[in-house]
């Protein structure tokens, strides 16, 4: 497949102009005019470069890339590593970060209400969703759901009821979401990441929150989106995980 039918489908797969976003979405590093291997993973970080070069792959498709508008522009010490590994050999580097959180069917917000069996979810427009579990359950048998669907056991802020039904959820560093959960009532919500103040406003507000790990709720879109790329266009995608506890 040539890199840019990849880039082109990806860009309208994903809806890619509809998102003001932090950092560019789609090419990122231009490397080879070919491409066969992909490898896929959350972060473009050195180790998960290692991996791809380890598997001569072709172009490295994540969540996480470069040139967020908060960085120093200049490519200097750990950027200039990593993007000279990329440069030297002719990987191309693809990022998606918003779109992939948002799609209907790939996003990492939609897979989670899936692993969670969460029903009734609102349609939306943007990233948090809302959803309920088919019967109340005890918060506590619901967090350790949680904990075992993702591999690692969430941080639970309590501030809410014993049983629980209706549950907000958004991926990653979505702690300030936790407003709109509460205009909704829901009984618990969750997100990646956790801020001082979300103890206080769980509590007062009288629902529970999940900190259930940047890393570990967005997992699933980019895996899942290399696996349908591989199904579609017949190439070779390797979801590689490199740990991170946040």
């Amino acid at each position: 497949m040539l890199r840019h039918e990849l880039q082109d489908y990806l860009n309208g797969y994903l809806k890619v102009e509809e998102f003001k976003d932090y950092a560019p979405n789609g090419l990122q590093v231009e490397g080879g005019d070919d491409i066969q291997t992909i490898v896929t993973g959350v972060t473009a970080c050195q180790a998960l470069i290692d991996e791809a070069i380890k598997l001569k792959a072709d172009a490295i498709l994540v969540h996480h890339g470069y040139f967020w508008k908060s960085e120093p522009e200049v490519i200097t010490g750990f950027k200039q590593k990593r993007i000279k590994s990329l440069l030297k050999h002719d990987i191309n580097l693809f990022g998606y970060h918003l779109p992939l959180d948002a799609h209907g069917e790939l996003g990492n917000n939609a897979l989670l209400g899936k692993l969670w069996g969460l029903q009734d979810i609102t349609p939306i427009p943007g990233l948090v969703r809302l959803g309920r579990l088919a019967e109340p359950v005890a918060i506590e048998d619901f967090k350790n759901s949680v904990s075992k669907s993702l591999d690692r056991e969430v941080l639970h802020l309590p501030g809410g009821k014993e049983r629980v039904q209706t549950i907000a959820w958004c991926s990653g560093g979505a702690q300030g979401y936790i407003d709109q959960a509460i205009e909704w009532k829901a009984d618990v919500y969750i997100s990646g990441e956790v801020s001082e103040q979300t103890t206080h406003l769980a509590k007062e507000c009288g629902l529970h929150y999940f900190a259930a790990g940047h890393h570990a709720t967005e997992r699933l879109g980019i895996k899942a989106l290399g696996e349908h790329l591989a199904e579609k266009f017949d190439l070779q995608c390797h979801f590689v995980d490199i740990a991170n506890p946040v």
